[in-house]
C-alpha cells in the first residue's frame, strides 16, 4: 500500500473508534439532564437513583472519548501537514474552538458535576449538568464546521481557498445545518438504544431494581421515535444540499454510475443498507410506544430480547454514516482543490506504517477497555452511594423547599 492509503486506513480506524464514544456521549447526556432536572424539580429520590446510574456510565464513555480525541487531533501533524499548511488558516480556527469547548470547557464542567455531589446545591449541580450538555454539542457543532469546509470550501477569501473572507462563512456553509441536526438525532438514538437495551437487560435477567429499569425503559422507548424520525429527515434534506455541491457522490450513492474523480462505488452500498436499516428503526421506535400501552412491552420478553440484540446497530449505522460522508468526497482532502493523495505528508511506508500499527492499537484498546468498563458497571445496576455520596434525604410533600445554592 501506499502511503496516502495507509494514512486514510489510520483515519478511518482512529475516527470511526473516536465517533462511537462521541455519539454516545453526545445521546447519554440528553437522558442525564432529564433524570436529574426531574430529580430537582420533583424532589422524588428515584431519579437522582436514575442519574447516578446512567450519569456514572456517561463518565465512563466521556473519559474513554476524550483519550481517543486526543489521539484524532495527532493525525492532523502526522499524516496531513499538506493539508493543515494549505488550508489550517480556513478551518484550523473552528478545530481549536473544538478543541478548547471538549478538552478544557466541557471536561472543567463535567469534572465539577462529578465533584460536586453532596458539595454543591441541587440547583447549582443541576445547572453544571446542563451546561455539560450544551458544551458538548457546541463542540459536536465546530468540529462539523470544520468538516463542511473540506466537503465545500465556502468563503474562500483568494483563488486558492487557503483563507476565510470571514468566520461567519465557516457556520454558513450549506454543508454544514443539515449534517449537524443529522449527528444530533442520530446520537439520540444512540442513547435510546443503549438505555433501553440496557434496562431490558436487567429486566430479563431479573436483577432487581425492575421499577428502576421499566421507568428508564420507558423513557428511552418514548424519545426513540423522535430521533429516528428526525435523524431520516436530516438526513434526506443533505441529498439536496450535496446534488449542488458534491454531484459524484449523489451519483454514486443513488447508484447512477460513476463519473468523473468519482468516490468509490462500495459506499452506494453502504449508504443502501444503512437507509433501509434506518427507516427499519423508524418501524421499530413506532412499534416499541405502541407496546407502552399497558406495558406490554415489559409484560411480553421479544421486545425486551429484541432492544438488547438492537444495542449495536445505531453505533454501526453511525459509522455506516460517517463512511459515506468522508469517503463520498473521494479524490478530494478538500472539495475540489486538494486532492487526498496531494494533502498527505510525504514520509517512508514503513514510518507511516509504524504509525498506523500503533495509534490503531492504542484506539483498540481503549475500545474494549471502555466498552469493558461500561459493561460491568452497566451489570452492577444502580448504587445509591454513586460518585462517592449517599442519596439525598427524600423531599417533603408538595414543591422542593428552599435548597443552599
Amino acid at each position: 500500500m501506499d502511503v496516502a492509503t495507509i494514512a486514510r486506513l489510520q483515519f478511518a480506524t482512529t475516527a470511526s473508534i473516536h465517533f462511537l464514544f462521541v455519539t454516545l456521549s453526545l445521546g447519554l447526556v440528553v437522558f442525564v439532564i432529564a433524570m436529574e432536572t426531574a430529580y430537582v424539580v420533583t424532589g422524588n429520590m428515584s431519579f437522582e437513583r436514575m442519574t447516578k446510574f446512567w450519569g456514572r456510565l456517561y463518565v465512563v464513555n466521556y473519559g474513554v472519548g476524550i483519550i481517543g480525541g486526543i489521539v484524532v487531533e495527532l493525525q492532523f501533524a502526522l499524516n496531513w501537514s499538506t493539508l493543515t499548511k494549505g488550508f489550517g488558516d480556513a478551518f484550523g480556527g473552528a478545530l481549536a474552538l473544538e478543541t478548547l469547548t471538549a478538552f478544557f470547557v466541557e471536561s472543567t464542567l463535567l469534572g465539577a458535576w462529578i465533584f460536586g455531589w453532596g458539595v454543591l446545591g441541587r440547583k447549582t449541580h443541576l445547572v453544571l449538568i446542563w451546561l455539560v450538555g450544551i458544551s458538548a454539542y457546541v463542540s459536536a457543532l465546530w468540529i462539523l464546521a470544520a468538516n463542511a469546509f473540506l466537503q465545500h470550501p465556502v468563503g474562500a477569501q483568494d483563488a486558492g481557498g487557503r483563507r476565510l473572507a470571514g468566520f461567519g462563512a465557516l457556520l454558513r456553509n450549506p454543508n454544514l445545518g443539515d449534517a449537524f441536526l443529522h449527528v444530533v438525532f442520530a446520537s439520540l438514538i444512540v442513547g435510546s438504544m443503549f438505555v433501553a437495551g440496557v434496562s431490558a437487560w436487567h429486566l430479563l435477567k431479573r436483577t432487581g431494581d425492575a421499577a428502576f429499569f421499566r421507568r428508564s425503559l420507558r423513557l428511552a422507548v418514548a424519545v426513540l421515535p423522535v430521533g429516528t424520525l428526525a435523524t431520516v429527515h436530516w438526513g434526506m434534506l443533505q441529498l439536496v444540499v450535496i446534488e449542488d455541491t458534491q454531484p459524484m457522490k449523489l451519483a454514486v450513492l443513488e447508484m447512477i454510475g460513476p463519473g468523473d474523480q468519482a468516490p468509490p462505488e462500495w459506499i452506494g452500498v453502504a449508504y443502501q443498507v444503512m437507509l433501509r436499516t434506518g427507516f427499519g428503526l423508524v418501524l421499530l421506535s413506532v412499534a416499541l410506544v405502541a407496546l407502552l400501552f399497558r406495558d406490554w412491552i415489559i409484560r411480553l420478553r421479544v421486545p425486551l430480547c429484541v432492544l438488547v440484540a438492537a444495542i449495536p446497530v445505531p453505533f454501526g449505522l453511525v459509522v455506516a454514516g460517517w463512511l459515506v460522508r468522508e469517503v463520498g468526497r473521494q479524490p478530494w482532502a478538500v472539495y475540489g482543490l486538494l486532492t487526498t493523495e496531494q494533502a498527505v505528508t510525504p514520509m517512508p511506508e514503513n514510518v507511516v506504517l509504524a504509525v498506523f500499527l500503533a495509534t490503531a492499537g492504542v484506539m483498540l484498546v481503549l475500545a474494549v477497555t471502555g466498552y469493558w468498563l461500561i459493561a460491568r458497571f452497566a451489570r452492577r445496576g444502580p448504587e445509591d452511594g454513586a460518585f462517592g455520596t449517599p442519596l439525598a434525604q427524600a423531599e417533603p410533600a408538595g414543591p422542593v423547599g428552599t435548597t443552599m445554592i
